[in-house]
């Protein structure tokens, strides 16, 4: 039964990097690949870690603290470093896709440029 609940976070984990991998590939522009890399990668890698840490504290009998570490890590850090990427790509004006509805950023942009002229 271990092993079963192992193999469901492996494939699961693998499952949703692939999904990434797909997405980098077909999204049409750079935040909406960034927004693939940073979700689906960042839980497909959480996913494994979590089903290899179960492997080694159920089956092996190990409690491995470093698995646990790497899973907070990559949930601290990835999020943050597309959120990061994808503000560079706005500040040197990358283009969003054509078809882009909304720009949140640069309305958020805009009032505080008006907020700044006021004061």
């Amino acid at each position: 039964m271990t092993e079963v609940i192992v193999s469901i976070f492996l494939i699961i984990g693998a499952g949703l990097s692939v999904i990434g991998s797909i997405g980098i590939i077909r999204f049409p522009d750079v935040y909406g690949r960034l927004h693939a890399a940073t979700k689906s990668a960042t839980l497909g890698v959480i996913s494994i870690m979590i089903g290899i840490f179960l492997y080694f504290l159920i089956v092996q009998g190990l409690f491995v603290g470093k698995f646990l570490l790497t899973i907070l890590f990559v949930f601290l850090t990835a999020p943050v470093a597309g959120f990061m990427i994808a503000k560079s790509a706005y500040n040197v004006k990358v283009k969003m896709w054509d078809q882009s509805t909304q720009d949140d950023l640069g309305r958020d942009l805009k009032k505080y440029k008006q907020h700044e002229k006021s004061q």
